[in-house]
């Protein structure tokens, strides 16, 4: 609003100028004010993941989450993800990392996407969940409201072990309060024609789709 008044009070004070160069400067002031407003205001979500949000295997423009930001904007939803991936993250590493993170930026939800390499590393499933407990208990002491994604490894790790591990996520997010998310890849995954080589990452193909789930799982669960 102060743009808006100190534009207007300019037009208005200097009546030499035309009608047309008044409205000229109000229509200015108007984008310039709700582009502003829209930016200190938007919803943040800091995305906490690994490689299958960090884009591994191909540039960031095209990845899921800038894809995603992109469809908030076509929906004039003033959300915005702050992307915090990078490749061979670890539940330890993410936590190691938070702080840092959170003092530089202002966030208003924190979205975890990690312990998928834990798992791949066969790290204890009780680990796995007390790190992260230990990560929401950071964001929420900050009043940041949490979500934790369902994450999944392959089957061949064994029963016992894929069964400890699929639990630490849906009781990490019972005890928090938090939000959980599921498995952003599950039907993907199975589809040979939109993965990478590894069998493990999503190609280009994917990410387009992984954006259309992921808004539709973030604007149930998010207020802008």
């Amino acid at each position: 609003m102060f743009i808006i008044n100190f534009i207007l009070g300019y037009s208005f004070a200097n009546l030499g100028l035309k009608t047309s160069q008044k409205k000229y400067l109000v229509t200015i002031a108007l984008i310039v004010s709700y582009a502003f407003s829209t930016n200190v205001n938007a919803t943040s979500i800091l995305l906490l993941g690994d490689s299958l949000s960090a884009s591994r295997g191909m540039s960031q423009d095209v990845g899921w989450v800038n894809l995603l930001n992109i469809k908030f904007k076509q929906h004039h939803l003033s959300i915005k993800i702050i992307n915090a991936s990078i490749s061979g993250e670890t539940t330890a590493g993410g936590l190691a990392r938070l702080s840092n993170i959170l003092a530089k930026e202002n966030v208003d939800y924190l979205l975890i996407e990690l312990g998928g390499n834990d798992g791949l590393r066969g790290f204890p499933p009780k680990l796995i969940k007390n790190n992260l407990l230990q990560i929401i208990k950071v964001a929420q002491a900050k009043n940041i409201k949490t979500l934790v994604m369902d994450m999944r490894i392959p089957p061949n790790y064994g029963i016992h072990y894929n069964k400890l591990f699929n639990n630490v996520f849906n009781q990490a997010a019972k005890e928090t309060n938090s939000i959980l998310m599921p498995f952003f890849i599950k039907d993907i995954a199975i589809k040979p024609d939109l993965m990478q080589q590894d069998g493990i990452h999503p190609n280009k193909k994917a990410q387009p789709m992984i954006a259309d789930l992921m808004f539709e799982q973030l604007i149930k669960r998010i207020k802008p």
